[in-house]
């Protein structure tokens, strides 16, 4: 019965962690009951919509400089020896007068992962032990953001215009859901921000863009190991005197191949199959273990 009983614990777990997995991926609104979705850095802070790339052709007839990218690769294969990739974006300026003298180019360039809910908690110390208290729900924080520039954003982009294009990590959030017991939601969302800055999921490298006679621009982007599956969106943006001058945005396609993908497909979509799999190589391990040690105690 023992045994019957650890079959079953086994079998039961894949379908638990899909399970749980789903919670988290619960929209805001539903984890806080219809609670009020405000924005980030603060509630009371204005954000603009985001432009829409497809004006992007018509905006080019109109527009002195535009940009023409590209990218090294526009896939990303995560295989069971993954351990990262480097993308490098690059491109120039495409102009019908000549430079402009009398302000200055720049170039921030995004890679933004695939969004997330994340439930922000704070731990308190309650009759001796720490334990979970108050919580913060972002409806929906990007999985991976990068931010390369030519010159720190605070020097070459006005607050109006990150607002209005997100492209500070801050801003890139997409929004917030907040229980009305908690006062100070920035600090949740500061707290989630230099957490994922400290483990390389979030970063800023001021001065990553590399440009060449205010024409040719190169920025080199490090994809860390732990890339979840998903469209990644590339953007990039001509600044002059703080302002978005012109705007370009493609995809890059990050997916599962080969033994990673048809282990992560099985596990989600047949995980009672991959749990008694799961349990036939854990056994038949096992007996190979016992049985070599015992060739070798007979030797």
């Amino acid at each position: 019965m023992r045994g019957l009983a650890v079959l079953v614990a086994f079998i039961a777990l894949p379908a638990l962690a899909q399970e749980a997995g789903n919670q988290s991926s619960v929209p805001a609104e539903a984890v806080t009951g219809g609670a009020e979705i405000m924005s980030f850095p603060s509630p009371e802070a204005p954000r603009g919509e985001i432009v829409p790339p497809l004006d992007i052709e018509q905006a080019k007839q109109e527009k002195p400089e535009t940009v023409v990218a590209g990218l090294s690769s526009d896939s990303v294969a995560i295989t069971t020896n993954f351990d990262g990739s480097e993308v490098t974006i690059y491109g120039a300026i495409k102009r019908q007068t000549p430079i402009p003298d009398d302000s200055q180019l720049d170039i921030a360039v995004t890679v933004e992962g695939p969004p997330r809910s994340v439930t922000i908690r704070r731990k308190a110390r309650r009759f001796g032990i720490w334990v979970n208290t108050e919580s913060v729900v972002v409806g929906a924080a990007p999985s991976f953001y990068s931010v390369a520039t030519t010159l720190p954003l605070s020097v070459i982009l006005s607050e109006e215009e990150d607002a209005r294009y997100r492209i500070s990590v801050p801003t890139a959030m997409r929004s917030f859901a907040r229980p009305f017991s908690v006062e100070d939601p920035v600090d949740f969302t500061e707290a989630m921000i230099n957490t994922r800055i400290a483990d390389g999921s979030y970063r800023v490298d001021a001065g990553g863009v590399k440009l060449e006679e205010e024409t040719l621009f190169r920025a080199d982007f490090r994809l860390p190991a732990n890339l979840i599956e998903g469209a990644y969106k590339t953007r990039i943006f001509l600044l002059r005197d703080g302002r978005v001058i012109d705007a370009y945005s493609t995809p890059i396609e990050v997916r599962k191949v080969g033994l990673e993908r048809w282990l992560y497909r099985l596990a989600m979509d047949r995980p009672f199959i991959y749990g008694l799999m799961s349990l036939f190589i854990a056994g038949f391990a096992g007996w190979g273990a016992s049985a070599a040690f015992r060739a070798i105690q007979r030797k």
